[in-house]
């Protein structure tokens, strides 16, 4: 996959690109495994401003330990409509379980919060 850019169509200023991360990247929060993958996706986006780039892990290489937290859900006008995810009562993650035109290709995919968990890029892969 190269770098695709997907515009918010009410917006252009409003934008992401999405590359393959290509190495091996581990979520830990203390000694847990949350997700590990060679399939990572870095989402840049800028809007008012550029935001710190997002790493995007496929569910299926997240463990299942996480829960949905019921009963919210956020909407970006570039992505879509957000649910949270949570370990032990703790909101970690969130998912684009419902994506906007354009911008499915993170769907399936879940981010963590990197202040509440320990994200590890483990380097290239061969």
């Amino acid at each position: 996959m190269a770098t695709t850019t997907v515009h918010n169509p009410g917006n252009e200023a409003h934008f992401m690109h999405v590359k393959p991360a290509r190495q091996r990247i581990r979520v830990r929060k203390g000694e847990r495994v949350l997700a590990e993958t060679t399939a990572a996706l870095r989402v840049m986006e800028t809007g008012r401003e550029p935001y710190d780039p997002v790493l995007y892990f496929p569910r299926s290489d997240v463990s299942p330990a996480l829960q949905p937290l019921p009963g919210k859900s956020t909407h970006c006008p570039l992505k879509g409509d957000a649910s949270y995810l949570t370990l032990d009562g703790d909101e970690v993650a969130w998912s684009y379980d419902r994506p906007l035109e354009g911008a499915e290709l993170i769907r399936d995919y879940v981010a963590f919060y990197p202040d509440k968990v320990a994200i590890e890029e483990i380097g290239a892969q061969s």
